[in-house]
């Protein structure tokens, strides 16, 4: 097996604005594990607020390939238990995941929801999100999408704006990463309009959670709350919707063992994103049928999506049915 990797710029259609700060660009880092023929391919991405250094991640990818290369064709789950051994930044680990279930996939001739034996059919539909910005302006982007579903992104809690939102009548979400207050936080849960939103994700900082009261009008959802595994059970009383993104939990393998947690424990599941390309995006693709809400609009936010695979149009997930993750580069 052969491991190359090589950092990308993912360019932004327009300025991406959230309560952590303005982007229009990302970093990211593209890994290729190929055997004889076969090419799969796994991303990640550096994210301000998870302190994501690629180029630490380069040198650690230096230091790890030759036990990587070395490497006979296993399963994937058998083979990310030699990946969680290389004590790899979950980032990294779900990149090198992600590429390996692809490039098994394809030696195999199954898709990653052939050999999971995944439901597919009657997928939800995708959110796209709306930046921060004036209210108005928001609510013009909104009323000129052709998605059906949208999370807006706010800097604190604006009362004006959640009526304004409300009025459209829409399938809409709201997530302030982290930047509502506990008496913000108060008032949504006890207002009963608030019902109306699809979901309010990660209103406080991280840890700062014990102000929400999941009985409450206001379907809470945990992002950054709700890194892995572990956090599940901690987190019951608090929130009705966790965030599962590939990245931050590590990949593919330990996603699918989050859902099935998360499911026993009755929480409602999102298969979430950061800014990606279609090579993470095709993977979040490929859980769309386990979960109950997606937020897949990544690759739809950047002008220079430089691979093929499973992609959103207009809300709508569609898979590519190719094996693997069904990923190729331009």
């Amino acid at each position: 097996m052969e491991l190359r990797f090589e950092l990308k710029i993912l360019r932004l259609k327009e300025t991406f604005s959230i309560a952590y700060g303005n982007y229009d660009k990302r970093d990211a880092l593209l890994i290729e594990l190929s055997y004889q023929n076969c090419k799969g391919y796994g991303e990640c991405v550096a994210i301000d607020y998870y302190q994501i250094d690629l180029q630490s991640f380069v040198l650690k990818l230096k230091e790890i390939q030759a036990k990587i290369e070395v490497q006979k064709i296993i399963h994937p789950k058998e083979f990310f238990k030699i990946l969680f051994s290389l004590n790899l930044h979950p980032f990294l680990l779900s990149a090198l995941d992600c590429a390996y279930w692809d490039l098994f996939g394809k030696l195999e001739n199954k898709s990653f929801i052939e050999l999971n034996k995944l439901p597919f059919e009657n997928l939800i539909e995708s959110s796209i999100t709306i930046s921060v910005g004036d209210i108005d302006k928001q609510v013009q982007k909104i009323e000129k999408s052709s998605w059906n579903k949208f999370k807006v992104k706010c800097k604190g809690l604006d009362k004006t704006h959640i009526e304004k939102l409300l009025e459209l009548n829409r399938n809409i979400a709201l997530d302030s990463n982290a930047s509502f207050t506990d008496e913000d936080c108060i008032w949504l849960q006890e207002n009963a309009e608030v019902q109306n939103f699809s979901y309010l994700e990660q209103p406080r900082p991280i840890d700062q959670y014990k102000v929400l009261n999941k009985s409450g009008f206001a379907n809470w959802m945990a992002d950054e709350d709700c890194q892995n595994l572990d956090s599940l059970d901690e987190l019951i009383p608090y929130y009705k919707s966790i965030n599962i993104k590939l990245m931050k939990s590590g990949g593919l393998t330990p996603a699918l063992e989050m859902v099935k947690k998360a499911r026993e424990l009755n929480y409602k599941i999102m298969i979430g994103c950061m800014t990606e390309s279609t090579v993470g995006i095709s993977a979040g693709c490929a859980l769309a049928g386990l979960v109950d809400y997606a937020d897949l609009d990544g690759a739809n936010l950047i002008s220079n999506d430089y691979a093929i695979g499973n992609f959103v149009e207009n809300g709508k997930i569609i898979l590519s049915e190719k094996p693997g993750l069904g990923i190729s580069l331009k």
